[in-house]
């Protein structure tokens, strides 16, 4: 259920609201919009139903969230919400691009990808330690010594750093290194690490699930925003269908659908979602044609010799030109806006 306030409600009357859900034992999650408040309730219907919160002073009218998830919902936070990582703001208009590699394989790579990543355009900088693999005998990260090059990198560029996080017993860990916790799509519906990043104030990159419903995918962020951290990224990296051409299928309906139903900021994966490296660079540009908040995507200098995902990983080169093309698609679509708004107004 939702209260919302009539436009001008007083903090006082606000607050009389809030203090009659908490005395009956529900919590009140209070949304500040540019005209209205909006206050969301976690607790019991039949409880909600006792208050006849309609007839206190600056009350507009109470509603049903039809949508399981709640303070995922678009009707709990009307206004997007912009998580800021550093001095870049994920969620505004403009597309914020991370990269790096699939892993950290060294001090002189990450070094030399996070120079040559910032000197085209990224914003953020991205790279696995910790890699959970479909084999057991695959490369499964350098551990702590691949972060403290993250780290040595961030020091060296300025970037902020993206990292995944496979367990409740590594977050003290990753914590000391990383800007943002990366939920992998294999980690989706681990409830206990989603829990345990909610409990932290670090900006979580949560990644769709291979065969995730958008409903359970924002069920996942239910549980991260339920510990009490706002600062949720959803990243659509693909899903497993019957197609063999391509890694996964890249969903880019989940972009406009998840939009209109969250208020979260949505980034997308390309390079996970084709597994290909030919098709990155296309499916980066319409990713951000269909309103992605931003791009994370696989980067190395020598992707065949690569220790993981080598096939889906675009040379620095490529990396290059995937930034001045989707710039153009970005510049294109706020030109489209700009004339929409002079031409309303």
């Amino acid at each position: 259920m939702i209260v919302v306030m009539r436009e001008g409600a007083r903090e006082e009357e606000i607050q009389t609201v809030v203090n009659l859900l908490e005395g009956k034992g529900l919590s009140a999650h209070i949304s500040q919009g540019v005209e209205k408040t909006v206050i969301g309730i976690i607790g019991p219907k039949e409880r909600v139903r006792e208050l006849s919160l309609e007839a206190l002073p600056g009350v507009e009218k109470v509603m049903p969230v039809s949508n399981p998830f709640k303070l995922a919902s678009r009707a709990f936070h009307p206004q997007d919400t912009m998580v800021q990582v550093g001095s870049c703001v994920v969620g505004g208009a403009d597309p914020v691009i991370i990269a790096g590699p699939c892993s950290v394989e060294s001090k002189d790579q990450i070094l030399e990808i996070a120079h040559a990543v910032r000197a085209a355009g990224a914003h953020m900088l991205r790279g696995g330690a910790f890699k959970p693999r479909t084999s057991p005998y695959s490369f499964q990260g350098l551990g702590e010594e691949g972060l403290k090059y993250l780290a040595l990198a961030r020091e060296a560029t300025g970037l902020p750093v993206v990292s995944e996080v496979m367990e409740t017993e590594a977050l003290p860990m990753m914590l000391e290194y990383v800007d943002i916790l990366q939920i992998g799509a294999r980690n989706m519906q681990n409830y206990p690490l989603l829990r345990a990043v909610g409990r932290t104030n670090k900006p979580v990159l949560l990644k769709r699930g291979l065969s995730a419903t958008m409903e359970e995918w924002l069920m996942s962020a239910e549980y991260i925003l339920a510990e009490g951290n706002p600062n949720v990224i959803l990243c659509e990296r693909g899903i497993r269908t019957f197609e063999k051409y391509t890694r996964n299928t890249l969903d880019l309906n989940a972009v406009p659908v998840v939009q209109h139903l969250s208020h979260l900021p949505v980034v997308v994966d390309p390079s996970h979602g084709v597994g290909n490296a030919r098709y990155v660079i296309p499916m980066a540009r319409a990713a951000v044609a269909a309103g992605a908040h931003g791009l994370i995507v696989e980067v190395h200098p020598n992707p065949p010799e690569a220790l993981s995902d080598g096939d889906q990983s675009l040379t620095l080169e490529a990396f290059e030109q995937m930034v001045r093309e989707v710039a153009r698609v970005a510049r294109a679509l706020n030109e489209v806006a700009d004339t929409a708004y002079a031409h309303k107004s």
